[in-house]
């Protein structure tokens, strides 16, 4: 029992024993409570105890129902052989502690008051683990987000390394120039992304930075074009969930033998807080890009989507005549 419980425990004892001792109050001038009136609550009160710490935990939550009932039945009798055999024998000897009024008697008066110890323990301990079981889904939404989240970073600049192996074979004076661009992309990655959300300007940044990253590996072979339509940068957006288009789409098309690669990015608003993401590029139809729509970079952001905007995003994905094409619009929020 914490601290918390057991300042609930004591006031609701306060209270149902206020409750209970009320009628005796009736007609007299300076109520008082009766020695006898503490005796007889107490009995409920251990009763009602024993039933909350021991057989609650026990029988009832462990789905021991036959079992909880039996100790129930058994605590209630208890409860009733106290109160007839002793307290009423010690105060009401000549009176009341000469006859048993019968089970149903003793019943209406005892379950009251344990009727209500006993339901409002079974609601604390209803309500604790609801708020242990939220807890959990968070805990496990946010290691399941951080998991995805790894899994982009090796995917990235597995790529990456990949390209700039090949241009330091060739001794490139663009080497230099694609490792500054991949450290500032992965700086961003490392010590930017650390947070449930980003300034949508800082997302936006990064999505130039990847652009600039990857025209080095295209020259002259075709047309990329990066297009950002009056976005409120107020917003706030989940990291890195744009950049697995942008590189899947650089991706498909350097693998293509074409020269007239073609590259769309566009972020524009609809409405006050939605933003829209489009991304198109051509691809050969003979390079080992048959099945675009599934791939860990493409999985692994539709399961962040629906985690992390459920019911607020809608993507459409299209791939036809050599051209594959991803619109996404998600519903964003200012923190």
């Amino acid at each position: 029992m914490n601290t918390w419980e057991l300042l609930f425990q004591v006031l609701l004892l306060g209270l149902v024993f206020i409750f209970y001792s009320f009628e005796h109050f009736r007609g007299q001038v300076y109520p008082q409570v009766d020695p006898w009136e503490i005796a007889f609550f107490l009995n409920y009160t251990v009763g009602a105890m024993v039933i909350n710490y021991f057989l609650l935990p026990h029988f009832l939550y462990r789905k021991k129902y036959l079992f909880f009932a039996i100790w129930t039945l058994v605590v209630l009798a208890f409860v009733i052989f106290i109160e007839e055999g002793v307290i009423e024998q010690i105060y009401f000897p000549d009176t009341r502690g000469r006859n048993f009024p019968g089970v149903f008697v003793n019943l209406m008066t005892a379950l009251p008051s344990m009727t209500i110890l006993v339901g409002f323990k079974f609601a604390w301990d209803a309500l604790t683990k609801q708020r242990q079981l939220e807890e959990l889904k968070t805990m496990v939404k946010e290691s399941e987000l951080q998991f995805l989240k790894t899994q982009i970073n090796p995917h990235f600049l597995f790529n990456n390394l990949n390209n700039l192996y090949a241009y330091a074979l060739e001794q490139s004076p663009k080497t230099p120039e694609i490792i500054l661009e991949l450290s500032g992309v992965l700086r961003y990655m490392l010590y930017e992304c650390m947070e449930e959300t980003v300034l949508l300007k800082k997302e936006v940044e990064q999505l130039e930075n990847f652009v600039n990253l990857s025209r080095l590996q295209f020259e002259n072979r075709g047309e990329i074009r990066f297009e950002v339509k009056e976005l409120d940068s107020s917003f706030r957006i989940a990291p890195l969930i744009l950049s697995v288009f942008l590189e899947n789409a650089f991706k498909h098309s350097a693998s293509s033998q074409n020269e007239d690669i073609e590259i769309d990015i566009l972020l524009k608003w609809k409405g006050e807080s939605t933003l829209v993401f489009h991304c198109r590029n051509t691809y050969s139809e003979h390079s080992n890009t048959s099945d675009l729509s599934k791939g860990i970079g493409l999985e692994n952001v539709r399961k962040r989507l629906s985690i992390l905007y459920p019911n607020r995003h809608e993507m459409e994905v299209r791939d036809e005549d050599g051209v594959y094409a991803v619109t996404l619009a998600i519903e964003l929020e200012k923190h």
